[in-house]
């Protein structure tokens, strides 16, 4: 069996949206990425941090970790004194709540081939806890209805229902870099009525390599983005407007362009990313050709350049505060918050429009306002 199942927790939101893209990916190479390799150092040190808090001996993965920063130091001390705490709360209603650390879950019995491995799972009699760190800081991660964290839960439910009299379920996404804690509670009986009923139906369908091609925000990690027919056709939709300009256009043709204008440009920005690595790869395009783009000049040795200048009888050096990011990392967020917590303000963001499931308070207009008064 490879590392990753065709049908893995991590991609379940893609499959379980887009059953046939299960198989069109297995003729991609998994290329892996920064961000990604970022996220197993996090991971690592969390468990560490993990380990050490319970009293288990494990050695210090820091010096061998290539993304390691003081930022990724604070989340993993934060994961832990967070599942820590948990622990001391699940203790209240059961005295010997059993702590697993990056546990193989097998969901086999309702998905082929189906494995992943849990950040951590806290199983006692009441709340069976499955907890599950996410590093990233772009897309916000929510518990509710997350699908990677049904599977997670079907995979520990598998291994220690009936030996725990287990009732509900507690999934926790835990983001710090996002200052998100998502946690949501079901009874068991959910889980299961979910697997039965829309889970192991998709899955089948996903492994067979069958079902309807589906768009979404799902695509975003999906390796046959770039060159998917299904996605193409989706965004070329919006060609039917001609491009004309919103004056000409009715409000419900702006509310579809809407809806859609985001995927678009997400697709387009693959599809020059794509063509790019491919001429850098010697892909001839009819029509391009590569260039070098235009570029900044720079300093060979600033060490160099400051002694030059200074010898020259002028200050080489511009002084300014650190940004608020930057300060709190140096300073730590507790030391923040004691020494600059009165001199910070966040002054209203620029209004957005978003879809109405966006979960911020709407803002009233001018208009509105007006009226109102």
């Amino acid at each position: 069996m490879g590392k990753h199942a065709l049908l893995s927790a991590s991609s379940s939101h893609r499959w379980l949206n887009c059953p046939p893209s299960a198989r069109l990916c297995e003729q991609y190479e998994d290329r892996g990425s920064s961000y990604a390799a970022e996220g197993t150092d996090a991971h690592t040190l969390g468990e560490y941090k993990l380990k050490t808090a319970l009293g288990i001996r494990a050695k210090d993965p820091t010096a061998h970790l290539a993304y390691y920063s003081e930022e990724m130091e604070e989340c993993a001390t934060g994961y832990a004194a967070y599942i820590m705490e948990l622990v001391e709360t699940t203790k209240q209603n059961c005295t010997d709540p059993v702590v697993l650390i990056e546990q193989r879950l097998d969901f086999s019995k309702y998905v082929e081939g189906g494995f992943g491995t849990g950040d951590c799972l806290i199983i006692a009699d009441g709340t069976l806890h499955v907890i599950d760190m996410k590093f990233g800081k772009g897309q916000l991660i929510e518990a509710v209805d997350n699908p990677q964290m049904k599977l997670y839960a079907l995979g520990a439910l598998e291994l220690f229902d009936g030996i725990y009299d287990i009732d509900t379920v507690s999934m926790t996404v835990y983001q710090p870099r996002r200052s998100n804690i998502s946690t949501h509670t079901v009874f068991k009986e959910s889980i299961y009525r979910w697997a039965e009923e829309v889970l192991k139906p998709k899955a089948e369908l996903a492994f067979d390599g069958e079902g309807e091609f589906q768009c979404g925000n799902w695509c975003q990690f999906c390796k046959a983005k770039h060159d998917c027919r299904a996605r193409a056709e989706r965004n070329m939709e919006l060609a039917r407007y001609d491009f004309k300009l919103p004056p000409l256009l009715a409000d419900d043709e702006i509310e579809d362009i809407l809806g859609k204008i985001d995927a678009l440009i997400s697709w387009a920005s693959d599809i020059k990313d794509y063509a790019l690595q491919a001429a850098l790869s010697g892909k001839q395009w009819n029509g391009w050709k590569l260039v070098e783009g235009r570029s900044t000049r720079r300093y060979i040795d600033e060490t160099a350049v400051a002694d030059a200048v200074s010898a020259a009888g002028f200050d080489p050096y511009e002084r300014k505060v650190l940004g608020v990011t930057a300060m709190t990392t140096m300073l730590g967020k507790k030391r923040f918050e004691e020494v600059l917590g009165s001199y910070i303000e966040k002054p209203q963001g620029k209004p957005t429009l978003v879809p109405e499931s966006d979960k911020r308070p709407a803002i009233n207009s001018a208009q509105q306002d007006f009226n109102e008064f």
